[in-house]
């Protein structure tokens, strides 16, 4: 080591550089300095191009062909230039319209009538899209906590209409689950870890609840008999000698 100092104290600084495996970085025109400006060889590592990675959307299977939701309906766009139905497709649309294309199909799929907007079935497909919508960002942008949020938000919202929908009218419930792809899955019992304390406490709640039922029970057996008591003597009193 001692000697490899020696001969490059004796050699040039761009030769010292070299056989240090140092390379000067300095600016074109700038004032060169001994020991100034050294930096390791080799330190310049390539950067690393990051693909971004593709994920299966809920926007796939629109075609580019099909017109905007506001232009669905309208005839006269059949009939227009190649120039203007481009203009009025998906294929010039933004995300937003797409959304809002995917979102109007989704409800076609459940809702009872045309004029239906606003029922269980309706807000559940409405809410699937947005679901969706949510999943696919946070996929590629893991750290945005509003947007999870707000999906979160929906995921609970919706939970509350399947359960009313499930409790209420259970064939609509499966054809709404089938024709959205949504798989129901069931709450947990308890939502808390059962400790010992917690399960004497239920344990002796329960003991308490049948006591009470006994003794109700008990009380309306006796105002039964009370009550027949008093209509027998009602009778024996009203019948004619």
């Amino acid at each position: 080591m001692m000697l490899r100092r020696a001969v490059c104290a004796l050699l040039e600084p761009g030769a010292r550089g070299l056989l240090l495996g140092w390379s000067r970085a300095a600016a074109p025109g700038s004032a060169r300095r001994p020991g100034a400006g050294w930096e390791p060889a080799g330190c310049r590592y390539a950067a690393v191009s990051r693909r971004t990675p593709e994920f299966p959307s809920q926007l796939d299977d629109l075609s580019p062909s099909m017109l905007k939701k506001n232009y669905r309906d309208v005839a006269v766009v059949s009939k227009t230039d190649d120039v203007v139905q481009r203009l009025l497709s998906l294929e010039m649309a933004s995300h937003r319209e797409k959304l809002q294309l995917k979102t109007s199909l989704l409800v076609e799929k459940v809702r009872k009538s045309p004029i239906d907007v606003g029922s269980t079935e309706v807000q559940i497909a409405i809410l699937t899209a947005k679901i969706r919508n949510y999943q696919e960002h946070l996929q590629l942008h893991r750290k945005d906590k509003t947007n999870k949020r707000y999906m979160l938000l929906a995921i609970d919202r919706r939970k509350k209409l399947l359960k009313y929908l499930r409790r209420t009218r259970y064939e609509v419930f499966e054809n709404v689950c089938t024709q959205l792809g949504v798989q129901y899955t069931f709450p947990p019992e308890y939502y808390r870890k059962a400790t010992q304390r917690w399960v004497a406490k239920k344990a002796l709640c329960l003991k308490v609840f049948q006591e009470v039922r006994k003794i109700r029970a008990a009380e309306r057996q006796r105002r039964k008999a009370a009550a027949a008591e008093r209509e027998q003597s009602v009778s024996k009193e009203g019948t004619p000698v």
